[in-house]
């Protein structure tokens, strides 16, 4: 991982959860037990070599658990961690504010979408 600039808690959270996938990773293990192929599901335009780095970045980051059983084929579950468990919430909220924002994004992109008035000269 990157360096860290100011070591301020947001700075390090976002480390951890910035980009296209963490966030919706967290998302998909809110309601349980999945396995890989079942995130890959998920997340159809994820490659199987960045889902695998998310997923390792967070396990790291202790926010996501990895247990792989014995046998043929060898089959991997993901879980939440207590920690990402925690932030559930979160994401919960932030999914709220996006639709409760809704009309003011929509007014917002149809006033970007205007075409300007144009001055005489």
């Amino acid at each position: 991982m990157k360096d860290l600039v100011s070591r301020c808690p947001i700075e390090e959270v976002m480390q951890v959860l910035s980009g296209r996938w963490p966030t919706l990773l967290v998302y998909y293990l809110k309601d349980g037990t999945k396995r890989f192929a079942d995130l890959r599901r998920d997340n159809p335009t994820v490659s199987h070599r960045i889902l695998t780095l998310e997923l390792r970045k967070l396990e790291a980051a202790g926010v996501v658990q990895r247990t792989a059983f014995e046998g043929y084929p060898l089959r991997v579950e993901y879980d939440l961690t207590p920690a990402g468990l925690a932030l559930v919430p979160l994401i919960d909220a932030i999914s709220d504010w996006w639709e409760q924002n809704a009309p003011a994004r929509s007014a917002a992109s149809d006033v970007a979408e205007m075409p300007t008035p144009q001055v005489a000269s």
